[in-house]
């Protein structure tokens, strides 16, 4: 008997000794086991001549089942085994076919799960097809790994039914070929033809009885002849079989014997996909154990072992199985590498490149590229055992039974080979004698893979496997011309002509377009001369698209860590995979195209983030030019076909930044052109949608490149000439860049992209402007109408954008950066209309005018009131407009003569704005000196008004007012004061002497230039104040206020007076001081006339 270890499962087959020799005689095989015999029986093998009693009882069983089924004499033809269940199959071999040992030829599996299979029998009809899973589309599946058909490998199976039965506790699937006949009353018997002359004896009715048993067959019929004359016919019950005369036995024996021999096989057959030989001498007691694989790899040809084949085909046919059950669970995955990788170590993969290169592809579909992180965790399915698992590599471990009654022989002429011996035949009757304590619970967990790349590598490692065995079966590697790595090689649709430049980049997008889109109609031999069709060719496929496969998600996974340089050598991978397989392929499938697609998407992501992080280029350049030998290896088996170079445009790592920009725009458009004339677009709209997402992020990343190489040279240019027509090439490239991304975001209502790009359209505009405000001298410079153009092209820009938003709720972010950016461009048009009024070709009023209202546009689009980072901007912005209003109104009540009622309108307004500033400037804590300008020229303001005045009376008020507003800014020097006193410090807490005269918030210049402007116009002030109120005459009732009035200011002047004398003074001092006098001021003005001026401002400030 021979024995085979699957796993947990053994294979019991019959071992005929004599027919293997008698035909191994002729081909020369087995003259190990023949040697081996020898030894063992101590004698030559003779071949033992069959009787002619042999040959005239099988002819007469040949007749008798020929015409039990063909009762009428007419010759009929037998239903084929897969169309009948009850037949009669002649001989179970046949001469003619593959020799011993084929699998599924006369086995009984033995399983140790009492799990494994249901009470009862379930005949089988024969399923194993030896096949493959691929993940492609179904249009690529392979229908038969094989196909010449199972006999082309030995693997014919000649049993009529496959059954699963269980005996007592024992469950075990068996073939068998005994004729089951039945009709009308006998629905189902066995018929056996007997000498009635030789009585039936023991072993004759054992076999009888589990035959019935096995094949569920409840009667049986015995034929007696005499001569091959039928003298009568007997029907017997199964259960009647073991008490026949001179057939007396035990069934209780017979499970015990069988419960015996399976714990002592279990229990010594122990190596995975070893062959073992359970072997009882003629006349002997003694039945031995051998491990018949291990004794024919001591020889010189380890694979002349004739059990490899059988045994490698049943490990694969089992996987292949277990990888076709739709609801497999990801838990026996690990079953399904084990039964694969010992396949492969059974098999010599010179001789079974094909079994090979399918078993690796299979070991490569069992890593999932795609799933989730979270499954690499230990706590992941994938690494659960379950008890029915497979084991690659098993411990050994001697096992016995209790008693110790089996151990192997202590004379080393005879049974030092032995892996077990039973002493004696008679032991195995005896109830529980072996009991199996050797249970095999082998760790069989899925690999567990810390990492996306771990486990894209033991793909690949898997996949170059199979390619070694796809390409070793067709050609030599030797026999092919050796590729010069520094010799380009040029593709069949490209012209050589195209370079490097962006020119050569839209022919090479547009030759690999066209070259996707006649996939269908033209087919693409390969360099190795593969014929399509054929295995190779069709298994090659499939490896190199897994290959591309894996080369994506390690790309990706690099991409996520930022190693951009090797997530660029990856996908270039990918896409040489990629286009092998373009090469090979007959026809093109949409998820193939697909994958190009994503491909694609990916190569523009990395090359965008290689533009983005130019600092760390040599590191990314290290890795880009790094290569494993794995990798060597695949690329070498894919340039047997191709290559490799339809796609070298989008993967070269560039140093130049436009280049790369470019590049990864090119790789998007061609991802999109993919989807739209393969109309995967609709299929597939997230992918889609994400694509034209990048496009227009692209796009805008190009055109920021442009407008600022604009800005550069802008900025280079002498102020006196004239914009160049580099500049104008750089603005329509960064415009069209913009149009283009923002259709891209339009397409998919992407409103706040759209507005984005709208908002960098309108700052191109605005720099298009500043380009043309620099022609003639700054002195005689006017506002331009070409500025003017391009500055009311802007606004537009910037109200599209906020028409795309809708509303803030949408994105406040960008809601409040573009209503910024409209508010600048229209206060920057102002000041510069204001600064530089175009005198030339307007009238005074029509500036004003135009002034004014881009101003209030200004503040209508500057948010004060939001809390914000951006909010002491718009308030400092908000001052600044009411500043220069409230200046312009004063500089027109200046010059302008005539027309009370503008003037009073002017005088107003101006008022108005001042006290807006001041108000608007008092809420920044960083802004002191416009403060004190504000207020200083509300001074002048006040004194404009008094040279307007006769009476002393109205005089006095402005007066009043004008000291009032002197007195706010003390306020304005207290911030000042706090400033200077913290940079004064700075430097002591530093151990440093003071050496620098200005910090960066605070221009001490401008303090100084200020100061001594107030205290002139404070003195002015007070003087004026001490004439008037000495030279008129007042009421005896306000004498004693006014005398107060008096003498404060007096006080107050000649303090000032002093103070200003000394040149030395220094300016925190100088600060003290007037600070110190404002206060004296503030408390020492109590007259009506003073009363009356404040209440005039507050009155003025309110309108």
């Amino acid at each position: 008997m021979a024995v085979h270890r699957i796993g947990r499962t053994l294979l019991l087959d019959e071992l005929d000794i004599q027919e293997l020799f008698m035909r191994s005689s002729q081909t020369g095989d087995w003259t190990w086991l023949k040697e081996f015999y020898q030894r063992l029986i101590d004698q030559k093998w003779q071949r033992k001549k069959k009787s002619k009693e042999h040959w005239y009882q099988k002819a007469i069983l040949s007749k008798f089942l020929y015409y039990s089924i063909n009762g009428d004499g007419a010759a009929q033809p037998v239903p084929s085994a897969e169309e009948q269940e009850s037949s009669s199959s002649g001989q179970a071999r046949d001469p003619s076919g593959a020799s011993w040992p084929a699998p599924f030829e006369m086995p009984s599996s033995v399983s140790e799960d009492p799990s494994a299979s249901s009470q009862g029998n379930e005949p089988l009809e024969p399923s194993y097809i030896v096949g493959h899973v691929a993940s492609a589309p179904k249009e690529q599946n392979l229908t038969t790994l094989f196909n010449d058909g199972e006999n082309s490998q030995g693997l014919k199976n000649d049993f009529v039914r496959n059954i699963l039965w269980t005996f007592e506790d024992i469950h075990m699937l068996v073939g068998s070929n005994m004729p089951i006949f039945g009709g009308g009353r006998y629905p189902a018997v066995s018929l056996r033809l007997r000498d009635n002359n030789k009585p039936i004896n023991v072993l004759t009715g054992i076999d009888y009885w589990l035959d019935n048993l096995i094949c569920n067959v409840p009667e049986l019929v015995m034929c007696f002849h005499v001569n091959g004359i039928v003298q009568k016919y007997e029907m017997i019950k199964t259960e009647e079989i073991p008490n026949l005369e001179n057939s007396n036995f035990s069934t209780k024996v017979i499970k015990d014997i069988a419960q015996n021999i399976l714990s002592f096989l279990k229990s010594n057959c122990t190596k995975e996909g070893h062959t073992y030989w359970l072997f009882k001498a003629s006349g002997s007691d003694i039945v031995k154990l051998y491990d018949l694989t291990t004794l024919c790899e001591e020889t010189e040809d380890k694979y002349q072992n004739p059990f490899t084949m059988p045994v490698a085909i049943l490990l694969y046919k089992v996987a292949c199985n277990m990888m076709m059950k739709k609801n497999q669970n990801k838990k026996h995955y690990g079953t399904i590498r084990t039964l694969l990788l010992n396949c492969v170590k059974l098999l010599d993969k010179s001789r079974h490149p094909q079994i090979i290169a399918s078993a690796n592809y299979m070991l490569s579909e069992l890593f999932q590229l795609d799933e989730p992180k979270k499954e690499e965790s230990s706590e992941s399915p994938l690494n659960e055992n379950s008890d029915e698992s497979y084991s690659e590599e098993e411990e050994e471990m001697p096992d016995s039974d209790e008693n110790g009654s089996y151990s192997t022989s202590s004379d080393p002429s005879d049974d030092n080979k032995a892996v077990a011996i039973i002493k004696s035949v008679g032991e195995l009757s005896v109830p529980e004698k072996y009991k199996s304590i050797h249970q095999i619970r082998p760790s069989c967990a899925f690999p567990v893979c810390h990492g996306t790349e771990e486990r894209c590598r033991l793909v690949l490692s898997y996949v170059l496997e199979g390619l070694k065995s796809v390409d070793s079966s067709l050609k030599k590697e030797s026999d092919l011309p050796a590729a010069d790595p520094s010799t380009p090689i040029p593709l069949k649709y490209e012209d050589e002509s195209t370079g490097g430049s962006p020119e050569g980049l839209e022919k090479q997008m547009a030759l690999f377009l066209d070259k996707m889109g006649s996939l269908q109609k033209s087919n693409y031999s390969s360099q190795s001369g593969m014929i399509p069709g054929t295995w190779q060719h069709k298994m090659k496929l499939q490896l190199i698209l897994k290959s591309s496969k894996a080369y994506y998600v390690l790309s990706d996974a690099a991409m996520s860590l930022q190693k951009y340089g090797r997530a660029l050598r990856y996908i270039k991978l990918a896409l040489q995979s990629h286009d092998t397989y373009c090469c090979l392929c007959t026809n093109t499938f949409s998820e193939v195209l697909l994958f190009l697609s994503q491909y694609l998407t990916l190569c523009g992501d990395i090359q965008l983030m290689l533009a983005q992080n130019a600092n760390n280029r040599a590191a990314h350049l290290e890795e880009f030019n790094y290569q494993t030998k794995e990798d060597q290896e695949i690329l070498h088996s894919l340039h047997r076909e191709s290559s490799c170079q339809g796609f070298a445009w989008a993967t070269d790592l560039s140093t130049d930044l436009e280049s790369q920009l470019s590049v990864s725009c090119k790789c998007y458009e061609a991802a999109n052109e993919i989807l739209q004339f393969s109309d995967l677009k609709n299929q597939n709209p997230e992918h889609y949608v994400q694509v034209l997402k990048r496009m227009g992020n692209i796009r805008n990343e190009i055109g920021v490149f442009y407008m600022n190489q604009a800005a550069a040279l802008q900025s280079e240019r002498v102020v006196s000439t004239s914009v160049s027509s580099a500049e104008q090439q750089l603005w329509k490239k960064s415009f069209s860049c913009f149009e283009r991304g923002i259709h891209n975001f339009e397409s998919i209502d992407d409103a706040t992209n759209a507005a984005l790009l709208l908002c960098n359209t309108g700052r191109l505009m605005r720099i298009c402007a500043q380009a043309h405000c620099g022609a003639g001298d700054e002195f005689k410079r006017e506002f331009s109408p070409e500025e003017g153009l391009y500055y009311n092209k802007a606004v537009d820009y910037y109200l599209k954008a906020l028409r795309s938003l809708g509303a803030r709720d949408i994105h406040p972010a960008v809601w409040d950066s573009v209503n910024w950016e409209l508010s600048t461009t229209y206060f920057t048009m102002a000041t510069l209309q204001q600064d530089y009024a175009p005198l030339s070709r307007k009238a005074q009023e029509q500036i004003e005018k135009e002034v004014s209202e881009a101003m209030m546009k200004s503040l209508k689009y500057c948010d004060v009131d939001s809390a914000s980072a951006r909010q002491p901007l718009c308030q400092y912005r908000a001052a600044t407009i009411h500043h220069r209003l409230a200046s312009m109104y004063h500089s027109c009540l200046r010059n302008q003569v005539g027309d009370e009622h503008l003037r009073k309108q002017h005088r107003v307004l101006a008022d108005l704005h001042y006290s807006k500033a001041v108000k608007l400037f008092q809420l920044l804590k960083d802004a002191p000196c416009e403060l004190l300008r504000v207020q200083l020229e509300r001074v002048a303001f006040a004194e404009f008004q008094m040279t307007s005045q006769n009476s002393n009376i109205g005089k006095l008020k402005t007066l009043s007012g004008a000291l009032d507003v002197m007195v706010r800014t003390k306020h304005a020097f207290q911030l000042m004061r706090k400033e200077l006193a913290e940079e004064f410090d700075q430097p002591k807490s530093d151990g440093t002497s003071p050496a620098v005269d200005s910090s960066p918030s605070l221009n001490r210049e401008e303090v100084i230039k200020l100061l001594s402007i107030f205290e002139s116009r404070f003195s002015f002030l007070l003087l004026q104040s001490i004439k008037l109120l000495s030279s008129t005459k007042r009421k005896a009732s306000s004498n004693i206020e006014e005398d107060t009035v008096l003498k404060t200011n007096k006080h107050i002047y000649s303090q000032l007076l002093r103070a200003t004398a000394n040149k030395n003074t220094a300016l925190l001092e100088r600060i003290d001081l007037l600070v110190h006098l404002l206060d004296q001021l503030a408390r020492g003005g109590g007259g009506p006339g003073w009363r009356y001026g404040r209440c005039k401002h507050q009155t003025t400030a309110q309108r």
